[in-house]
């Protein structure tokens, strides 16, 4: 058996191209944040994690250049051995000050930051206890862990009862790890914090939490959602990325400083990859500056998505309802959800197609995310084309 035969039989992707409604890997040519210019083309993003509209902010973008200035490309080697900056640093301090934790530490992406810490921390008899609906990063690291007496177990999504239904199953004197996302990336919808610590508490278990796409976005000054419910001294593990809110790449885990050091010295996504990049921290720091300096971002950023989230509705959409950035519309099937896209895409508004098996059956929708940067003159063009396009597909 080749194995590049199923290569060569993959033809999905071929298949939707050829109708013309194939909506994946459309560079952007120019991006101003709220719009960008695809194919020559004016396009709302209303797709995009640029949630306080941070990329293109001149303090931003000055952080970045002066860096490359002093310190060059790239680091050139891990934190490990030779790739560790005087900026990493300050961003570790700067962050765990942010956070009111004990200590940070960085990864080159937020992706690579669950692979560093999951199976690090979980090894032979212990167990990690993972959400169904977690980020594709929380399910790669926990398919890496080592137990070979434990191992993986999973919960149904913001399900507590199942929660601690599956947790009362694993041996008492095991090694506990539950991790969930806190701001569902699909959904938009948030962890039901405080019930997830009881349990924890209850069974001896240590908590991370993905911020992902909280941080920026809910709690005190946009602090994430351990800050929401006000339980940032329960929480154990704080994970997130600088690819959205912060406007640059890399990821962190916040946490107690001997835990962090115990990751600086065993994972090998650490010690085995490149370290973050000059122009990475640096524009993660300026992007922390305004963040602190101005936390109305947070506020309008919310009051963006409300609104969108509202009129929506008003409209006749099934929308997953929350508060958070993120809006979900329901499309309900791949054929329609591919025709309303490029409906959507034609007349200038660009969002994320999510169809099967990405999202269950009945789940395929028009996930819609939103930026402090967007004027009300972008949100109502938005919501006017995505009217025409629910009625030119049946859906409204």
């Amino acid at each position: 058996m080749d194995i590049f035969k199923k290569c060569y039989e993959f033809t999905r992707a071929d298949d939707i191209k050829a109708l013309g409604v194939y909506p994946y890997f459309r560079p952007i040519e120019e991006n101003e944040g709220p719009v960008v210019q695809i194919e020559g083309k004016r396009i709302i993003m209303a797709g995009s994690n640029n949630y306080l509209g941070l990329t293109g902010h001149p303090h931003v973008k000055e952080a970045a250049i002066k860096a490359i200035e002093k310190y060059g490309t790239g680091c050139s080697g891990s934190r490990y051995l030779t790739g560790t900056l005087d900026l990493h640093i300050e961003l570790e301090k700067r962050l765990a000050k942010f956070f009111n934790t004990e200590a940070v530490l960085l990864f080159s992406t937020g992706y690579q930051t669950a692979q560093g810490v999951i199976p690090t921390l979980v090894q032979r008899n212990d167990f990690v206890i993972s959400d169904k609906d977690n980020h594709a990063c929380i399910v790669a690291g926990t398919l890496m862990t080592k137990g070979a007496l434990g191992g993986l177990v999973r919960y149904k999504h913001n399900d507590m009862e199942d929660l601690e239904k599956t947790i009362s199953k694993l041996p008492s004197d095991s090694g506990k790890l539950i991790v969930s996302d806190g701001v569902f990336s699909t959904g938009g919808e948030i962890v039901d914090l405080p019930h997830l610590m009881q349990i924890a508490k209850k069974y001896d278990a240590r908590v991370m939490i993905d911020d992902a796409h909280s941080v920026g976005v809910i709690g005190k000054g946009g602090r994430g959602t351990a800050s929401e419910f006000n339980l940032e001294k329960d929480v154990d593990l704080t994970m997130g990325t600088f690819s959205k809110t912060f406007a640059s790449l890399g990821g962190f885990v916040a946490g107690s400083e001997r835990v962090l050091n115990f990751l600086k010295h065993f994972s090998s996504a650490l010690i085995f990859s490149a370290s973050p990049t000059p122009a990475s921290v640096a524009s993660a720091l300026a992007a922390l500056d305004i963040l602190e300096a101005e936390p109305e971002r947070v506020t309008r950023l919310i009051e963006n998505a409300d609104y969108m989230r509202k009129n929506l509705i008003a409209k006749g959409f099934n929308v997953i309802n929350g508060r958070t950035a993120i809006v979900p519309v329901i499309v309900g099937d791949d054929s329609l959800a591919f025709q309303m896209w490029k409906y959507l895409y034609d007349n200038g508004v660009f969002v994320n197609v999510f169809i099967s098996p990405g999202v269950p059956p009945g789940r395929q929708m028009m996930r819609t995310s939103y930026m402090a940067t967007h004027e009300k003159v972008h949100l109502d063009e938005i919501l006017s084309v995505f009217e025409k396009a629910g009625k030119q597909i049946g859906l409204i």
